[in-house]
């Protein structure tokens, strides 16, 4: 117990070990609900690293315990060795740095591994929304004021606003119409929509007709008789 005492607070162990104990803070303020752990994605870039596409937290936290590892059993392995001096000095810098390193190969293959295992997909955008068609959930729909009800791919609702680009079709678009989402304004956050008839829907075109067999051999021209 004295020998891990005296690795654990002695380099190159020490500040992987001061590291360790924020990490471990910061995962019970998580758990607490005080912090969230994408607080820290806009701040680095650990694409550069190779080690991007999962939280910069968790990252961070999977290194600094190999590393903490690595450095407490090279820390071991130099007060066992009895070296001291430069040789010391030496060794112990030598060790901190085969952390850093085992610590970067070890996350970057978790990295990996977590890719394979959970691929990205594209975050839900508003623009999935166009072409959709949705149901008025207000009296009227106009050009400053309306909300619609629409259906998205996985199955969920969305309550969203939309604006009616001519006064004239007004009364077409009231309450439990339905109505065609064909654009999208990024500065008022609003859809575009316009009356749908079901009726006039052409549906989904058909599948193409299986093409008959051409016969094949020349054709044989009859005989006159007489």
């Amino acid at each position: 117990m004295r020998e891990f005492l005296s690795a654990a607070t002695s380099f190159p162990a020490v500040p992987f070990g001061a590291a360790l104990i924020v990490v471990v803070f910061f995962w019970l303020l998580v758990l607490a609900g005080a912090a969230d752990h994408h607080s820290f994605d806009g701040d680095l870039d650990t694409d550069l690293a190779g080690i991007g596409g999962v939280p910069v937290t968790v990252t961070v936290s999977v290194m600094v315990v190999v590393g903490w590892f690595t450095s407490l059993t090279g820390a071991v392995l130099m007060h066992r060795s009895g070296t001291t001096g430069l040789a010391r000095a030496g060794f112990a810098c030598a060790v901190f740095a085969g952390a850093l390193l085992i610590g970067w190969i070890a996350t970057r293959g978790f990295v990996r591994c977590f890719r394979r295992r959970f691929p990205d997909e594209p975050p839900p955008s508003r623009q999935d929304f166009l072409g959709r068609v949705c149901t008025i959930r207000t009296g009227s729909v106009s050009s400053d004021f309306g909300q619609a009800e629409v259906v998205a791919a996985d199955g969920s609702t969305a309550v969203v606003q939309v604006r009616l680009a001519g006064p004239a079709d007004g009364a077409a678009l009231t309450a439990g119409s339905a109505g065609l989402l064909y654009a999208y304004d990024d500065a008022g956050e609003f859809f575009w929509v316009s009356a749908y008839d079901k009726a006039l829907d052409p549906g989904p075109p058909p599948p193409p007709r299986p093409r008959t067999a051409q016969r094949t051999g020349a054709r044989r021209t009859p005989r006159r008789t007489g």
